[in-house]
């Protein structure tokens, strides 16, 4: 039975999230506070995490790095905050997904099927690995991406990015093609994420040279890569 880690220092909430989960086929295990979520992440290595932001000793945001310095198991953040940039932030730093309270434990247990759906898909068939293209090469089994041979720092969801725009060259993608594609289908989030989220992953390429290729930005329709010398 695959194991549903809940972290939240709201016990009726975890009482519900239990429940639901149990009928869904997972084995909850629960964490009140940072440092119990990390201990009972690594005691029991579950196949999707439900993380609270706000908890004691340690918040959801420092969590779900820690978690992803050693896994990609897919995280699902829940808080009683939903202003962009927090939400930014949270896909940015590594989670999968982001819930605001107060929320439908049906929908919750929705995303967890949906992000399960991405993470095998992702996992299964024949798909390529590795991109090469001009100056740019994107590991999807090493979660790496190089300029030049030089390894620029990227989060998950950056890589996943570029990955999608990469392999389609000169191929326009909308914002809500983008958010299909990487957060899915069942991602409630609006476009100004996507926005966000391109603004800041440029910022971190533009560290090293690579005019031969850009992220270039279609107004009024959304963003494409471009090969050939930039004007």
């Amino acid at each position: 039975m695959p194991y549903i880690l809940i972290a939240d220092d709201n016990q009726d909430i975890i009482d519900i999230l239990s429940t639901y989960a149990s009928k869904e086929g997972f084995e909850p295990v629960i964490a009140m506070d940072g440092i119990e979520t990390l201990l009972q992440f690594k005691k029991y290595s579950p196949d999707v995490v439900l993380l609270d932001v706000m908890m004691p000793k340690k918040d959801g945001y420092e969590v779900c790095r820690e978690i992803r310095k050693q896994s990609d198991v897919p995280i699902i953040l829940i808080t009683a905050r939903g202003e962009d940039f927090e939400r930014i932030m949270g896909l940015d730093i590594g989670a999968d997904d982001y819930i605001v309270k107060p929320f439908s434990p049906s929908e919750v247990m929705a995303r967890v099927r949906a992000v399960l759906r991405r993470m095998s898909k992702s996992e299964s068939g024949d798909a390529k690995n590795v991109l090469s293209i001009s100056t740019l090469t994107i590991n999807m089994e090493e979660y790496t991406l190089l300029i030049n041979g030089n390894k620029v720092p990227l989060t998950k969801k950056e890589i996943e990015t570029m990955w999608v725009l990469a392999d389609n060259p000169n191929k326009v993608f909308t914002r809500d093609n983008l958010l299909d594609s990487l957060w899915g289908m069942d991602y409630f989030g609006d476009s100004r994420t996507v926005d966000s989220h391109i603004k800041r992953l440029r910022a971190k390429l533009d560290k090293v040279p690579h005019p031969e290729w850009r992220i270039k930005t279609i107004w009024g329709l959304g963003y494409k890569f471009e090969l050939g010398e930039q004007e």
